[in-house]
This record gives C-alpha cells, structure tokens and sequence, in this order.
C-alpha cells in the first residue's frame, strides 16, 4: 500500500483576489482543504495619505480623508472635521442644523457601505443576485450624493465649521422617496439570505470569536457587536446631537459569521430609524456653518463694503486658517466600527500629525484567528464578515 503524503501546501490568496476587498494578501498554509496556519500582510496600497495630510491646508485634508475609507467616505470627513472643530474650540457654536444633516448624511453613509458589505459578502458565497439588489438600492444613495455636491462617492461636503454649501432644492424629498422605499427592499435580502439553509450552513459557526479575544484584538463596530460587546460611539461618546435620536444598537452573541451579518442588517433598519428623525427636523433652508469668516469663507453672494472682509475673504481661499497648538482624539462610529482622528496642531496652516483609528487595521490582525483550523472556503466567507477596508489599512 502506498504511504499517504502529509506534507503541506503554501498558497497565495491576493493581494489580487476578488474576495479579499482590496490588495490583502493572505499566504496560507494548507493540509488538503484545511487551513494550518496564514500570514495577512497588508501594504500593497501604501497610499500615504496621512503624512500628505500634514504637508495640506486644514480645509484640504478633507478629500485625502475621503479616500482611506472610501466606502465610508462621510463618516471619515465628519471625524476629521470633528477633530480640527474641538481644537477651534467652535463645537459648541455648531447650528442645530447643521448636526442634523451630519447625522443624516453619516447614517446614509453607513447604509451605502452596508449595501456594498452584504451585496459582496452574498456574491462570494453564492448569492449573486443578493449583490445585484444591494448595489440597485446604492445607486440612489450616489444619486442623493451627486444631487448634494456634484460628486458620487468622495462628495467633501462637510467642512471644518459646518458644510459646504445649503441643501439643493429637491434635497428632502429625494432622501424621504429613499427612506419609503428601502425598509421593503432590505426585508427583501433579508428574506433572499436569513433563513436560507445554504446561506447558514456557510456562515454559521464560521470565523468564531470569543468576547475576550475580541476585546483583546481591539475589535470595534458589527464585530464586536456581534460577540455581545455593547460598544457604539454614538451611544458612549455621543456627538453633534446622537443623544437626542432614538435607535437601538444591535446585539448577537455567537460571534460568527452569520451573527455579523444579523448585526449588520439590524443596523441598516437602525440608521433608516435615524434618518428619518433627522430630516424631519431639517427645515429645507437655513445656516449651514457657523459663519465665522476667520474659518469659513464669506457667501460667494455677499457684498463686500469693507475692506477688512475683502481681506479675510482672500485669506481664508490662499493661505487657509490657524489652529491653536493642541492635540485631541475624536472617534465617530463608522460603518466599521469606532473611527477617530488624532490630530497634533502646531498653531500653523496646517497639521504637524494626522492619524487615524482605522477599525479595518485591527479586524486585519484577527483573521488568522478566525480561519484557521477552517476550510479553505471559509477564509471568503470570514473576509467578508469582517467588511476591511484596505485603503482604511495602508494609509
């Protein structure tokens, strides 16, 4: 009888796969199907946005940040901004209304990234027409984006002190035919994907993790909340106004894949909730930043009399503003989970540091830990539960 081969076998998955959301590169250690061992190695992107960040203006930073997460582009403007506003010492001086739109614009973000997470995560593992559904729905979340700014995926909307322009006309009732049509369509791949066996057989008791290994990896967002970990930064960190919205924050215990993708539907019907609390209160025209020509420039509309604001007006468009020597860290909860800015100010034009808390950084670190002793096939099945962002990664 011939001696059976024990050996094992090391195969590259990425950094140029379909299914590892961008350039992850994962070197696997494979005894016939099973996964023995794995090393992620990340950098392949090296985008180097944040030591660019520090050789920009404040007020042009905003697009670099757009790009790290860019399926969270929003949510990422709003930290930054957040940030360099608590170093101005002008949080406080924000109009109600402008935190309102912020916190619809971030919730519809967060839905627009969901939808591109499931659809993905569903396309991987079979479930082609899931993905068709969920980008269908994402396309009118673009078109909302180009209506607000002339941009689809990076709009630089928010500015540091407010936004950038009012809201176009047609702004509210676009958002409002959107939130009537979206909880049906959700419940639709929700009945395409939850109880369908295949779909569970795939995901159930995949990618396990215990509530001490995540806190340990420093696992935040559906991850974590999918463990029982009861952390949202909207809830324990609340800013520009999350404490006067209802909404829950959905929790699952198992920890596995199936348990992420609970989570991660429960949220899109979450952010449906706040969104339309949010644009009830919005009044259709109103302030949109807190008109401090020292930060913000003049009305491309007002009438200049003097002077003095003929020159803050040219200042505030070439040599941008000042921020006070400082430092501060300012998290927003992302469509991934906690995401912050660490911002160092010399009291210059510009950022001496800029550094993010990017949640995809740390899920990258707790692969190995869900995939092996795993199938091969599960390693998809794994990635996409995680939703990494690898421009949130190589920054």
């Amino acid at each position: 009888m011939p001696e059976l081969r024990t050996e094992t076998m090391t195969v590259n998955m990425g950094p140029q796969h379909p299914s590892t959301h961008g350039v992850l590169r994962l070197v696997l250690e494979l005894a016939g199907e099973t996964v023995v061992d794995t090393n992620v190695t990340i950098g392949y992107l090296h985008t180097g946005i944040e030591k660019t960040a520090e050789q920009k203006k404040w007020q042009q930073i905003i697009p670099l940040v757009e790009r790290m997460d860019y399926l969270g582009a929003q949510s990422s403007s709003l930290a930054f901004c957040l940030a360099v506003e608590r170093l101005l010492g002008v949080e406080d001086r924000m109009p109600p209304r402008v935190k309102d739109i912020r916190v619809l614009i971030a919730e519809l973000q967060r839905l627009a990234s969901h939808l591109v997470g499931l659809g993905t995560h569903a396309l991987e593992i079979g479930a082609v027409s899931v993905m068709m559904y969920c980008f269908r729905e994402r396309e009118l979340l673009l078109n909302i984006n180009e209506m607000l700014a002339g941009f689809r995926m990076f709009p630089s909307y928010l500015r540091i002190g407010g936004l950038r322009e009012d809201l176009p006309v047609g702004f509210h009732d676009a958002v409002n035919a959107f939130l009537a049509r979206f909880p049906g369509k959700l419940e639709e791949y929700a009945g395409l994907l939850t109880k369908n066996q295949i779909w569970i057989k795939r995901t159930k008791d995949v990618g396990v993790l215990s509530q001490e290994e995540t806190i340990g990896y420093g696992l935040v967002g559906p991850i974590a909340r999918a463990v029982g970990v009861n952390y949202d930064v909207r809830r324990a960190i609340p800013y520009s106004g999350y404490e006067t919205y209802e909404f829950d924050v959905p929790l699952q215990t198992a920890g596995d894949v199936y348990a992420r993708y609970l989570v991660r539907l429960e949220e899109m019907r979450q952010s449906v909730r706040i969104c339309k609390q949010a644009i009830e209160r919005i009044p259709p025209r109103g302030m949109f930043d807190i008109q401090d020509y020292r930060i913000v420039p003049p009305p491309k509309d007002k009438v200049y009399t003097e002077m003095e604001a003929l020159i803050q007006h040219f200042l505030v468009y070439s040599q941008g503003f000042t921020v006070p020597q400082g430092e501060c860290y300012v998290p927003i909860e992302g469509p991934r989970g906690e995401h912050g800015f660490s911002i160092v100010s010399d009291g210059t034009n510009r950022p001496y540091r800029v550094k993010l808390r990017a949640p995809s950084f740390y899920a990258c670190q707790s692969v190995p830990r869900m995939i092996v002793g795993g199938m091969i096939a599960d390693v998809i099945a794994v990635i996409g539960s995680t939703d990494v962002v690898m421009g949130d990664v190589d920054r």
